[in-house]
């Protein structure tokens, strides 16, 4: 079953095969008109099949990604490292985290503002895919 044929209920023909004789063309006769009829009939059923294997097929999807995700989530106080932001000339020897940072507020879209040793808030919120607990490093 193509896009096509789900579409436009029925196949194509090429334009090739319209100057060239082919089987398709040769075989046509009166009768295809009542075996189209009996296909249309069959058109909801095959859309319907079509629609129960596109749920299953986004289901496996679904459940492939989530086995992969880590769920992090983090409390006001915790302390946490943040990832590198590689600018400019960072070379690959230099370390990937830095930290310790302090958990100050926490968003309801999942990001959380940080504040440094020193007292100072970074200016940004910090999605939890860029941190991780300070413990576990």
């Amino acid at each position: 079953m193509t896009p096509f044929h789900l579409v436009y209920d029925g196949e194509f023909i090429v334009p090739v095969e319209v100057g060239v004789e082919s089987d398709r063309i040769r075989v046509y006769d009166k009768n295809n008109a009542e075996r189209r009829h009996l296909e249309l009939d069959l058109v909801d059923e095959m859309r319907a099949k079509a629609v129960v294997r596109l749920m299953a097929y986004r289901q496996r999807m679904k459940q492939n990604y989530n086995r992969r995700v880590i769920p992090r989530s983090f409390q006001v106080g915790d302390l946490v490292w943040k990832k590198v932001k590689p600018v400019g000339d960072v070379t690959k020897f230099g370390a990937p985290w830095v930290g310790p940072f302090q958990i100050v507020e926490k968003l309801h879209s999942g990001a959380y503002y940080l504040e440094d040793e020193g007292g100072r808030k970074l200016e940004r919120p910090w999605s939890a895919n860029h941190l991780q607990p300070y413990g576990a490093r």
